[in-house]
């Protein structure tokens, strides 16, 4: 059994950075790929990006695509979400999710997900 652990979210105002981590415990995180969603109050939850298991390979939503970079450090265990020059369209809970597989699939939804984090909070004020 695998459990994540999000950490990172906070408070930040708009053009600001924030650093989000996924601490995985259970199977090793380099056998899969990792992703990152997001879900605002009210709205559906929405694919943000996705990583492979060896890291080469990215996906990132229009949304966020040039300000938002995921990586991954095997050895910790730990995928990250760099976001920069946050707005406040931004401010969702953010869900690190683990695939079934070690490349992510053409679809960019929750079909390709096997494991969810709890979320943490990001909000960004204007």
């Amino acid at each position: 059994q695998v459990q994540l652990v999000e950490s990172g979210g906070g408070l930040v105002q708009a053009g600001g950075s924030l650093r989000l981590s996924c601490a995985a415990s259970g199977r090793t995180l380099s056998n899969y790929a990792m992703g990152w969603f997001r879900q605002a109050p009210g709205k559906e939850r929405e694919f943000v990006a996705a990583i492979s298991w060896s890291g080469g390979n990215t996906r990132y939503a229009d949304s966020v695509k040039g300000r938002f970079t995921i990586s991954r450090d095997n050895a910790k265990n730990t995928v990250y979400l760099q976001m920069n020059s946050l707005k406040p369209e931004d401010t969702a809970v953010y869900y690190c999710a683990q695939a079934y597989g070690s490349s992510w699939p053409v679809y960019r939804d929750s079909r390709a997900v096997n494991y969810w984090g709890k979320g943490t909070l990001v909000t960004v004020s204007s």
